[in-house]
């Protein structure tokens, strides 16, 4: 039987039984993990080591080039930025304890705390890490703009004002930083507490030169120690890092250890064996092992393991290649707006959730912007599931029930073929055709940044907590490969509405100006949202104070392993 048939109760059959088959062999390697104790305590002559697994590999620590998740959880634990976000997305103090915005919005003023320092390294003479000021920031937000670091971070001081020969970034002291806009952006406090706008010594970049993406030198609460690529990263308690909890030096562990299993099975059977103390998010491999259909952690680990769940600033989509002067595969036919539309609608959401993700994640019937940003309007309902409207858009352009539409191809990597299967089922109820092309996540990668690829699955995780992040994906100035506009949408509307909120200071005024423009993108179709996802973090029970975030950041300064 066809696995996303699912009509009634056959649906629910074949989709259990095919997730029965799919953890059998899982189910057999757990039972030789389970016999053998989950007790293994690293304690390493009285440390305590916090272990994860990154599949994804890193390819660098300098987070000049922290541009993917696997590289920003690493190189948030060994550097620092002016500003941070606590677990609520609130703009906190970090190297700077306090901070004054003019009242034109151009100009930010930091100040700068004294006990910040670099670690200690072979850079710095003597090899003592020295004290943090703001000629650091200077240099450390310069390196970024310079053309021959090509940091892919750059556009976040697009907005810096570097006309008449002004740098945009000036040290009026040892403590004083300035920062000066050559026009108002809302979010750009949120903007500087990416790890792009981490603190980088001079000394350290000129001391190691290319090689400073594995010899990075920080002033986080921990310290790089060593680097095997591709097997394992270890990373050591700084002594004397700043920041304090209760009245105690943070961080509280003595160490960090990261492997780099490619094969996420493999590491969930490391992680129920007690080999590894954190695993985030959920593979198709383990997911019916590890939760319910109802997304609940199964009862036989509720001893022993941990589960935090939270909305995840993680959008989900379908995207469709708007540029009517790009000729790439099925352009022509999801040239109508109405065929776009009609795929919008013809698939149900709520099913794909509950069966192909055991709950996890909420239908994206909304729009780009996700749940979890103060922008979000859950009372709006931009597209649902409704064949028989799907059928009467595809008549409205020409194809009576169905007949005589191009088949349309889907390019998507393996990871989301069970959900690009099943919506291809789902269209086929309205006849249309999509042919589905696996490719390598990197090919995919590289063919969307180049408008490539007329079709695809893609997702949009928050650089920053504001829904200019996303909807910065549809401003024409965005086109890619110089933007984020993957689609090539194009509306004058929302152009002009996008440019009024840049210069809206009043949030509640911006927002309201955030849901015209996305009522205009969700009108016009230019992607199909599938879903908004959720940050799931499973842990020991040992393992206090990871807490959770929308960003899904991972900040290890302030766990304990008992």
């Amino acid at each position: 039987m066809h696995v996303f048939i699912i009509p009634d109760l056959i649906e629910k059959t074949d989709i259990f039984a095919v997730s029965l088959m799919k953890a059998s062999k899982l189910l057999l390697l757990l039972l030789a993990c389970l016999a053998v104790s989950c007790q293994h305590p690293d304690k390493q002559a009285g440390k305590t080591v916090f272990r994860y697994n990154e599949a994804a590999n890193i390819t660098s620590l300098d987070p000049a080039f922290a541009r993917d998740q696997a590289i920003t959880w690493a190189t948030n634990q060994l550097f620092n930025g002016l500003v941070q976000l606590n677990d609520r997305l609130e703009i906190r103090p970090c190297i700077a304890h306090t901070w004054e915005v003019s009242p034109s919005g151009l100009v930010y003023t930091f100040h700068l705390r004294n006990d910040v320092f670099f670690h200690d390294s072979p850079a710095f003479p003597g090899g003592k890490g020295r004290r943090v000021t703001a000629g650091d920031f200077v240099f450390s937000f310069q390196r970024i703009t310079n053309p021959k670091t090509a940091s892919p971070g750059a556009w976040i001081f697009n907005n810096v004002d570097h006309g008449a020969g002004k740098s945009g970034f000036e040290s009026a002291d040892d403590s004083t930083f300035i920062i000066r806009l050559s026009r108002q952006f809302p979010p750009f406090l949120s903007l500087l507490s990416m790890q792009y706008c981490s603190a980088v010594p001079y000394e350290a970049v000129s001391y190691y030169g290319a090689d400073f993406r594995r010899n990075p030198v920080g002033t986080g609460p921990f310290m790089f120690r060593m680097w095997q690529e591709g097997v394992k990263l270890v990373l050591l308690k700084n002594p004397v890092y700043f920041e304090s909890e209760a009245g105690k030096q943070l961080p509280f562990l003595d160490a960090v250890s990261i492997s780099f299993v490619p094969d996420k099975q493999s590491a969930f059977l490391e992680f129920i064996k007690g080999n590894l103390d954190f695993i985030s998010g959920i593979d198709p491999t383990y997911k019916d092992e590890l939760l319910s259909h109802e997304g609940k952690l199964q009862p036989k680990y509720s001893s022993r393991i941990k589960l935090v769940t939270q909305p995840y600033l993680n959008t989900e989509y379908l995207g469709f290649m708007m540029d009517r002067s790009t000729r790439v595969n099925n352009r022509m036919v999801t040239a109508d707006k109405r065929v776009r539309q009609a795929i919008n609608l013809a698939f149900d959401r709520k099913k794909m959730i509950r069966y192909l993700r055991n709950n996890i994640g909420t239908p994206g019937c909304q729009g780009i912007t996700p749940m979890g940003l103060p922008s979000f309007d859950s009372t709006w309902i931009a597209c649902d599931y409704n064949p028989e409207k799907a059928r009467q858009l595809l008549a409205e352009a020409g194809y009576t029930e169905g007949r005589g539409v191009p088949p349309v191809t889907l390019t998507s990597t393996a990871d989301y073929l069970d959900i690009c299967k099943y919506i291809q089922h789902q269209v086929a109820n309205i006849g249309i055709e999509l042919k589905i092309e696996v490719s390598p996540p990197a090919a995919v990668k590289e063919m969307k940044a180049e408008g490539k690829l007329a079709f695809f699955r893609a997702s949009w995780i928050a650089d920053y907590p504001d829904a200019e992040n996303y909807l910065s994906m549809f401003y024409s100035g965005n086109f890619c490969p110089q933007g984020p506009n993957y689609t090539h949408f194009s509306n004058p509307r929302f152009d002009q509405l996008y440019e009024k909120a840049m210069s809206t200071v009043n949030d509640s005024v911006r927002f309201s100006l955030y849901r015209q423009m996305e009522k205009i993108m969700m009108e016009e179709a230019p992607v199909v949202i599938l879903y908004y996802d959720q940050v799931l973090r499973f842990t020991g029970k040992n393992i206090t104070g990871l807490g959770s975030n929308p960003m899904n950041l991972l900040s290890l300064k302030k766990v304990k392993k008992l």
